[in-house]
Order: structure tokens, then sequence, then C-alpha cells
């Protein structure tokens, strides 16, 4: 992997939601089509995860991901990229409410107060939130963490 890649997937808690903002593309569930949206990723350790804040419905993105784990992770801020990549979605309580936990906790320190978005209750992003952990593929199909 460039190096500059691996200093734009290496965000923390101090990024900045243009840091954190990037595309992937997905291949959608039904039609079998590419299906590209922007999202943001988050980093917890060595490992790099898509979630978002809670829904009533799971996502398109997070359904096309469990019926096709293959995607494209979108670098768009600074270098520029498409990093093949799988997800693994998260569904276990337990490690939900780990990674959640750090993840809520960094979307409230960079929410603003006076802004439309909610304070993120823990409790909420684990009940509903998406969650799938990002694998990179490398050009001889090896996967590593980023």
């Amino acid at each position: 992997m460039r190096e500059d890649v691996r200093r734009a997937l290496a965000i923390d808690s101090s990024s900045t939601i243009r840091d954190r903002t990037i595309d992937i593309t997905t291949t959608g569930h039904r039609s079998g089509e590419p299906r590209r949206i922007e999202i943001v990723f988050y980093r917890l350790g060595d490992e790099v995860y898509l979630s978002g804040i809670p829904g009533p419905r799971p996502r398109s993105w997070l359904v096309n991901l469990t019926a096709q784990p293959r995607f494209t992770f979108h670098l768009k801020h600074g270098p520029v990229a498409d990093l093949p990549a799988t997800a693994a979605i998260i569904t276990d309580p337990a490690e939900r409410r780990r990674i959640l936990t750090v993840f809520a906790a960094e979307f409230n320190r960079r929410r603003d107060p006076d802004g439309a978005w909610p304070v993120a209750a823990v409790d909420d992003w684990v009940a509903g939130s998406p969650l799938a952990r990002v694998t990179f593929v490398e050009g001889d199909g090896e996967q590593s963490p980023a």
C-alpha cells in the first residue's frame, strides 16, 4: 500500500469529517449493478470500519455488503485511491458495544451542539447503527488491515 494512502487511513479521534469522508462502491444485492455512495469511516486500533448513525431500517450499502462483501473503498480527499476491500458485518452485541462506544464518543466530540444531529446515545448506536469491518485486499489477493 502506498505511504500516502496508509497515512490517509491512519485517522484518529481528532480527524475531521473531511478526513473521514470517502465513497464506497458496492454491488447491488438485487440488481448486481455497482452502487456508489458517500460515507465516513472510523478507525479503532489497526482496524478500519464503516458505520453511521442509527436508522429505522438497514442501510442499502450494508445489505449490499451482506450479500456481496467485496467492494471498493475510494479515498477522495488528499490522496485519491480506489482500494479493493472486503467487509465483515459486525452483529455480535458485545463486539458492537465495544466498538460503537468509541465511535459514539468521537461523534459527540465532533458534533455541533447547535447542529441538526442529536447526541449519540451508545445504546441506540448498538441497537441500530450499521457496522462493518474493512479488510483491504492487496494486489496479489492477500488481505490486510490498514
